[in-house]
């Protein structure tokens, strides 16, 4: 989700403020930082992560501690930079639409309530800095360096900041999101569980590992008050890049060797990663608007079509999202600040494209405007295109992208 992904893809990628001064670091030394603590137990823990993760370290990693009030000032400012209020709105107005969430929501303010609750620690790519909040059990500290530091290797063979960019997309964005966080998870996990155990663990060899991490994640949202209260579609996107992200992960490394998920395995969609098929591409186009006003475009991307379609019809039939093949929506609005919505969709076959539309069109009163179903046929396949609201004067047109477009 778009208004999630903004700022969620910042959960693990944000920035306080510069490095401390005072950073040190001696010669031949893995980790620069002005806590003499935190560089002993980062050191100690470098060269077993880095081979657990399957990336070799390429320069030194900076680790510095960060207080909780720090972390809301940075999180107030990177709100008003990254999801400015018109933003928010218009993100918010867009999911409203699709009755995803009320449009009376606070989004800016839930975000920060979301993040502060739960935040603690983070890499940040911009400034290649690994924080720690100051508030942190000791018993917890290593498990979150552990994490944490995978996210500073990760950076020094992928742009994490371009992978994750709103700029890729909603579907995109957080496909990649899961490949970062899903691989952290799993290396964080596997440490973990080795120290509890007191022998070797290899992951890869458990079947359907991210079935046994569900209920640990899934409990998540009654722990965090904020999240609890959060819409459906705010909890999923929070809790996909750790849970299905991981699973992806792990469903690579079972292939017989420890691969990063970058390059090659990178995954392009939320549904390459939750089928595990990358051969399996979506089809990327745009929707151009004649004659009305367009104020936001995005995409939900399978993850989020299978939320709405649980949304609507109830718990498990995100199933009927099975066969999705790319899709786009764009917010329109006129000048008396009325709102419509066009959702394109293609599918890669007519049998899941009709599953949807006659599925759909039983549940379409539950939207908050009068809505319209139809079929139709974009390059060659076939379409679903929902409208919701009147559309404000605006006629539209459905335009494939190049590859890579």
């Amino acid at each position: 989700m778009k208004i999630v992904h903004s700022l969620a893809a910042a959960v693990a990628l944000l920035t306080i403020v510069a490095c401390g001064t005072g950073a040190q670091e001696s010669e031949g030394s893995l980790v620069i930082s002005s806590d003499p603590m935190l560089a002993e137990l980062a050191e100690a823990l470098l060269p077993d992560l880095a081979i657990r993760s399957g990336l070799e370290l390429r320069e030194p990693v900076r680790l510095e501690s960060r207080t909780r009030d720090e972390l809301v000032r940075y999180l107030q400012a990177k709100l008003d930079k990254d999801l400015p209020v018109d933003e928010a709105r218009n993100s918010v107005a867009a999911y409203a639409l699709f009755g995803l969430v009320p449009d009376t929501l606070d989004l800016r303010g839930l975000l920060l309530d979301l993040y502060t609750e739960q935040v603690a620690g983070f890499y940040d790519p911009d400034s290649t800095a690994l924080f720690v909040m100051d508030d942190q059990p000791a018993e917890t500290l290593e498990g979150l360096l552990v994490h944490e530091l995978v996210h500073a290797v990760q950076d020094q063979w992928a742009d994490l900041d371009e992978l994750t960019s709103p700029e890729v997309g909603n579907d995109r964005g957080t496909a990649a999101q899961a490949a970062i966080e899903g691989h952290a998870t799993l290396v964080m996990l596997e440490f973990l569980m080795e120290r509890m155990q007191g022998r070797a663990v290899d992951l890869a060899e458990i079947p359907d590992f991210a079935a046994t991490l569900r209920p640990a994640l899934e409990g998540m949202r009654s722990q965090f008050p904020a999240l609890a209260r959060a819409p459906l579609v705010i909890q999923e996107a929070l809790l996909f890049p750790y849970l299905e992200g991981a699973g992806f992960v792990q469903a690579l490394w079972a292939e017989g060797e420890r691969a990063a998920p970058f390059g090659e395995d990178l995954p392009r969609s939320t549904e390459q990663v939750l089928n595990g098929d990358l051969e399996d591409v979506p089809m990327d186009f745009t929707i151009v608007v004649t004659g009305g006003r367009e104020v936001h475009s995005d995409d939900l991307g399978r993850l989020e079509t299978g939320i709405f379609l649980d949304t609507h019809l109830g718990p498990g039939q995100s199933v009927l999202a099975e066969g999705w093949g790319g899709d786009r929506y764009v917010l329109l609005e006129n000048d008396d600040g009325e709102h419509a919505l066009i959702w394109q969709v293609v599918w890669d076959d007519a049998a899941a494209r009709d599953r949807f539309i006659d599925a759909v069109s039983s549940s379409l009163n539950g939207l908050p405007k009068n809505a319209m179903m139809q079929a139709n046929e974009v390059m060659g396949l076939p379409g679903s295109v929902l409208t919701v609201g009147p559309m404000l004067g605006a006629t539209y047109r459905v335009v494939p992208q190049p590859a890579g477009g």
